[in-house]
């Protein structure tokens, strides 16, 4: 009996929420007096580019696995090469420079004993030019020494004839041997008397020889005594 109780309630309680909802329905129902317009929606198109397809990244093989060691081992070693090869570099380098060094050096020896040897010269060759002055200085005294012997010789040899005149002149040539001896007389400027020639050639031959010559150089005879010129005139005897 309290079973058939329970089982009515349930279909009561059921009823009731039935009813209700239908009653909820009809309250908030409204008749369609309205008509409803539906707008069209507009659709803008656009173009879409596709990206182009990637290719697909080959995948790089994975690194063989480097032994410690060893690659220390190469980096000693290469560090060692590159330390020789620097060592090697700075030698090559040293040796260019004391190689310039050394050439420097002696470039500048050779042009020092260039310049001595060319100050040697100089004063050598001044050395020289003055000597050679003071021969020849000497030499031209000696020379007139015995230009001045000849000369009086002659004077004392001479004897002028009646016909000579002031403005008369006679150049003469004597020719001689290093003995001294007179081998020859060429008269080459005639004073236009021909006694007054004579006598100048008489007076030439007459000395005959000229002793005094021997004890000459040689250089000095044949520079200034192979042949003698002599004036004569008769105011005197000019040389």
């Amino acid at each position: 009996m309290k079973d058939v109780t329970s089982y009515s309630a349930g279909i009561l309680f059921s009823m009731v929420i039935h009813v209700a909802v239908i009653a909820a329905l009809l309250i908030n129902w409204q008749p369609d007096s309205k008509k409803v317009m539906v707008q069209p929606q507009y659709i803008e198109a656009k173009l879409v580019e596709l990206a182009p397809k990637k290719k697909p990244v080959a995948k790089k093989p994975p690194k063989p696995k480097v032994d410690a060691a060893k690659k220390k081992r190469e980096q000693d070693k290469r560090r060692a090469a590159e330390r020789k090869e620097a060592e090697a570099k700075r030698l090559a380098t040293l040796k260019e420079k004391q190689r310039k060094e050394r050439e420097e050096k002696e470039r500048r020896q050779r042009e020092a004993a260039e310049q001595r040897k060319r100050i040697e010269a100089e004063l050598e060759q001044a050395l020289a030019e003055e000597q050679a002055q003071i021969n020849a200085r000497e030499d031209e005294q000696v020379a007139n020494s015995y230009m001045q012997m000849i000369r009086q010789r002659l004077t004392e040899n001479w004897n002028r004839p009646p016909s000579a005149r002031r403005d008369m002149e006679t150049l003469v040539e004597i020719r001689l041997v290093p003995t001294g001896r007179i081998v020859g007389v060429n008269i080459l400027q005639s004073s236009g008397d021909g006694a007054f020639d004579r006598s100048v050639e008489q007076a030439a031959f007459k000395a005959e020889q000229f002793e005094e010559l021997q004890q000459l150089e040689a250089r000095l005879f044949e520079k200034h005594f192979r042949t003698v010129k002599v004036a004569f005139s008769p105011e005197d005897l000019r040389l």
